[in-house]
C-alpha cells in the first residue's frame, strides 16, 4: 500500500475509534444493562455483554482482569466480549472474582466509574443449554410462538417447533426428564391438538384430551424412571381486572384434578385423593427419588366472584412405581390456611435437599401476580423462607434446577414490568440464593428492548435437543393419535 494511502487509513481508523482521555474519575459505580454488578456466574456461561444505561453514552471502554490473571478489554457501543477468550478467562478464574472497569463517553467527555466484581463459581453449571417458549403478549389468539433451544456458552439460539409450521395451534409446556433431552413432553393446541410425548428415541403423540377425565393434559412432570408422566387436567379461565393498576388478568380453574400417565400401557392412574369434588389439585411434581407425588390443593371457590380467596397448599402423597398405587393418607407441608397465602409451581431439587416454590396472595398463576415471589423449603428441616435475594418487587414465577441442583432459572418481569426474561442464580451452602443474572444476549440492550415476546416455561437441557422439525410437523397434521385409557 502506497505510504500516503497507508497514512490516510490509519488517520481514518483512528479518527472512527474512541478511547478513554481526559478521563474524570467518579466514586459512583456504573448504570450497567443487564445489572451484572457483583453477581455469581458459572465457568462455560455466555459473555456477560452489557451497555450503559444511560442512552447519550456513544462509547463504553472496559476492561476485565482476573483475580488469578488473565484480561479482557472491548470497546464499542456496548462491552461486547470476545466469547473464546471470555471462556479463557472464566477457567483461568474459577472460584475467583473479576474485576471490571467502566469507562463511557457522554457529550464528548469521559468518566471513569468505580470497578465492580464479577465472581466465577466453584459449582459447575453442567448443562449445555436451555429450552423455552417464546410467546406474544397475546390473551386469545395462537398469534407465531414457538419452542426453542440456546446454548448457554455462547448466544445460538435454534427453533424446536414454531406454529407458523402448524399455522393455528398454539405450542407449549416443553418438559424434559430431569434436563434429559431424549425424554420429553409438550403441548399441541387446536385443530390438530395432540400431547407430544417422546421416549426411548420414539415420538408418541397421544389425543389432547380423554372425555373421561373432563379435560387436556396439563403441566407434566416426569417420574424420575421414566415410566410415569404426572398431569393435572383442568378447565381453565380467565378475566381481567377493570380497575387493579397492577394486575391485568385473573387465570384461574373452574376444575382441576391430577393423574398419572403410564407410558407403557398408555393408561391413566388415578386416586380419589387427587380428585376430590370440593377441591383443585394441581401442578403435581415428584421426587427425585419417584417416592413422593408433591402437589398443591385448595378448596374450590365461587367462581369467578371468589377468586381472590382461593388459597393453595403444598401437599404431598406416596408414589409405588412398580405397582403404580398411591399411598394411602396426604400429607400436608405448607398449610395456606395457617399461613393466609398461596403456594404455587413447585420443584424439588433433584438431589432432594430442597424444594423451590412461588408464593403469591391468592390462585396459582403467578405469572400475572406481581406480588410472586420464590421460596424454598428445606425437605430436611422443613423450614421455608424467601430467597430474598433473587426476589424483586415485581413477578417472580416457573423455577426451574439444573441436574446437579446448584444453580436453577426463573422468570421475572423485574426488567419492564411487562415481558418475562430469564434469570439465573445459584444456592450456596446456606441455602440462600445469589444475586440473580439476566441471560445473556450479544447486544443485550438492543437485543431485550425489540424483543415482544416473553419467554415462558424454561428449563435447562444437558445435551441439545435432537428434533426433526419437519417429522414432526407431518406428525401433527397427521390424523393418527394414540387413545389413552383410563385404568380401573
Amino acid at each position: 500500500m502506497n505510504k500516503y494511502l497507508l497514512s490516510a487509513f490509519l488517520l481514518l481508523v483512528l479518527a472512527c475509534s474512541s478511547t478513554p482521555h481526559d478521563v474524570q474519575e467518579s466514586n459512583r459505580l456504573p448504570k450497567i444493562y443487564p445489572d451484572y454488578i457483583d453477581v455469581t456466574i458459572p465457568v462455560g456461561i455466555a459473555p456477560l455483554n452489557f451497555a450503559i444505561a444511560d442512552p447519550q453514552v456513544t462509547t463504553v471502554d472496559v476492561v476485565v482482569r482476573g483475580a488469578h490473571g488473565g484480561k479482557l478489554h472491548a470497546n464499542g457501543k456496548d462491552a461486547d466480549f470476545n466469547i473464546k477468550e471470555w471462556h479463557q478467562l472464566l477457567t483461568q478464574n474459577k472460584g475467583a472474582d473479576l474485576y471490571v472497569e467502566v469507562c463511557a463517553e457522554r457529550d464528548g467527555r469521559w468518566t471513569r466509574y468505580r470497578d465492580f466484581r464479577i465472581h466465577v463459581s466453584n459449582q459447575p453449571l453442567d448443562e449445555w443449554g436451555l429450552t423455552y417458549r417464546l410467546i406474544p403478549p397475546s390473551y386469545a389468539m395462537y398469534s407465531k410462538m414457538g419452542i426453542y433451544q440456546r446454548d448457554l456458552s455462547n448466544f445460538e439460539e435454534t427453533p424446536l417447533i414454531v406454529n407458523t409450521a402448524i399455522p393455528n395451534q398454539c405450542v407449549n409446556c416443553h418438559t424434559p426428564n430431569q434436563t434429559n433431552p431424549d425424554q420429553y413432553v409438550f403441548h399441541v393446541r387446536g385443530e390438530h391438538g395432540a400431547t407430544v410425548i417422546r421416549r426411548n428415541g420414539k415420538i408418541e403423540l397421544l389425543k389432547a384430551k380423554n372425555e373421561l377425565l373432563g379435560g387436556s393434559m396439563v403441566y407434566p412432570y416426569w417420574h424420575p424412571k421414566g415410566r410415569f408422566c404426572a398431569f393435572s387436567t383442568n378447565k381453565t379461565l380467565q378475566m381481567f381486572h377493570a380497575a387493579a393498576k397492577s394486575k391485568r388478568i385473573e387465570v384461574y380453574d373452574s376444575e382441576s384434578d391430577i393423574f398419572v400417565y403410564d407410558t407403557q400401557r398408555h393408561s391413566i392412574l388415578r386416586d380419589t385423593l387427587l380428585m376430590r369434588k370440593e377441591w383443585a389439585e394441581n401442578t403435581p411434581v415428584f421426587s427425585p427419588d419417584g417416592k413422593w407425588l408433591y402437589f398443591i390443593t385448595a378448596r374450590r371457590q365461587n367462581y369467578p366472584a371468589d377468586y381472590n380467596k382461593e388459597r393453595y397448599s403444598l401437599c404431598r402423597v406416596a408414589f409405588d412405581s412398580m405397582s403404580g398405587r398411591f399411598g394411602t393418607q396426604v400429607d400436608t407441608l405448607i398449610n395456606a390456611r395457617t399461613m393466609g397465602k398461596s403456594v404455587t409451581w413447585p420443584r424439588p431439587s433433584y438431589d432432594g435437599r430442597y424444594l423451590l416454590y412461588t408464593q403469591i396472595d391468592y390462585g396459582y398463576f403467578s405469572v400475572w401476580h406481581p406480588e410472586s415471589d420464590l421460596w424454598i423449603l428445606n425437605l430436611k428441616t422443613m423450614q421455608t423462607y424467601p430467597l430474598t435475594a433473587a426476589n424483586s418487587k415485581r413477578t417472580e414465577s416457573l423455577h426451574a434446577w439444573t441436574k446437579n441442583s446448584k444453580w436453577f432459572l426463573f422468570t421475572s418481569r423485574r426488567d419492564d414490568g411487562l415481558y418475562t426474561r430469564i434469570y439465573l442464580s445459584s444456592i450456596d451452602r446456606q441455602g440462600r440464593a445469589t444475586k440473580p443474572f439476566m441471560l445473556p444476549q450479544r447486544h443485550p440492550k438492543e437485543y431485550y428492548r425489540l424483543l415482544l415476546y416473553s419467554y415462558n416455561t424454561p428449563d435447562f437441557t444437558l445435551r441439545p435437543v435432537d428434533s426433526d422439525a419437519f417429522k414432526l410437523q407431518h406428525d401433527i397434521e397427521s390424523e393418527h393419535r394414540i387413545s389413552t385409557q383410563i385404568n380401573q
